[in-house]
């Protein structure tokens, strides 16, 4: 199964032996965002043998950051409920403008579960007049080990001492400080030497992802050598996913600052920049 799969392939493969498709919707934390309620848009209507992955808390809720990597013991009691084994070929979705499957498909990666995301999320299967349904499916509890990682972390000590290009998904005018961080407790600003990519860049009009070629080519126009390391950072590691999942588009690993800048900006130790990269 491809990385990115078409909402035309996925209409075909609906009730297939072993796919098990996730409804990976989140909920935003940074302070002022608008709220969704994930559950309650399930309810009223997903993609057919959909299941929620309820991705706001597979999270450890120990760590005083927001949605950091969730425990391997709650990972696998997580996949265990859904039903997933070893042999499930996993398809994410999601109703959010952060693109938070991008954030599924890296932290079910950390644990070995390679899934593929489906191109335009729910929208576009809603925007096609596709079926959805209201019903909650009941899988068969089963078994479940984490893998080895096929997705890629970077810790707070491994970021101070990395010579890796770093790329930061936020807005411009977070990236620059030309808007305060809505998190009180970072300050405004970037890594100093990180390049900026809005995540959204990566999109089409229609929330599709863009060929290979443009994704190079935004890599590039933003000064960075995408054959070369690169590490993605955000506010919180949710929108740095979309850069690496957009690297993995183009057969690069990129690994993400999980700490980001809710961490980063947040210590006094660490410096900052102003302005354009």
């Amino acid at each position: 199964m491809d990385a990115l799969v078409t909402t035309e392939w996925l209409a075909g493969a609906l009730g297939a032996e072993g796919l098990v498709v996730l409804d990976a919707t989140y909920t935003s934390t940074l302070p002022g965002s608008a709220k969704q309620d994930p559950k309650a848009e399930y309810a009223a209507g997903h993609i057919p043998g959909a299941l929620l992955l309820d991705l706001d808390t597979l999270v450890d809720a120990d760590d005083p950051l927001p949605s950091m990597l969730p425990s391997r013991d709650l990972f696998e009691a997580r996949m265990a409920a859904l039903g997933i084994t070893a042999e499930s070929r996993v398809v994410l979705y999601d109703n959010s403008p952060h693109h938070t499957s991008c954030r599924a498909w890296w932290v079910l990666g950390r644990f070995g579960v390679a899934a593929a995301l489906l191109d335009g999320g729910i929208a576009k299967w809603r925007a096609e007049g596709r079926p959805l349904e209201q019903a909650t499916p009941s899988p068969a509890r089963g078994a479940f080990e984490a893998g080895m990682p096929v997705t890629q972390v970077r810790s707070l000590a491994e970021m101070r001492a990395t010579d890796e290009q770093i790329v930061d998904a936020r807005s411009a005018a977070r990236f620059t400080g030309e808007e305060s961080d809505p998190r009180k407790e970072c300050a405004p600003g970037h890594i100093p030497g990180s390049k900026n990519i809005p995540y959204g860049r990566f999109f089409e009009a229609d929330g599709t992802w863009k060929q290979p070629e443009a994704i190079r080519a935004t890599f590039e126009a933003a000064g960075l050598d995408p054959d070369k390391p690169l590490v993605a950072t955000c506010g919180s590691g949710i929108t740095a996913s979309v850069i690496a999942f957009a690297a993995h588009l183009i057969g690069r690993d990129v690994p993400v600052y999980d700490g980001s800048w809710s961490e980063w900006g947040a210590l006094a130790a660490t410096p900052k920049a102003l302005g354009p990269a």
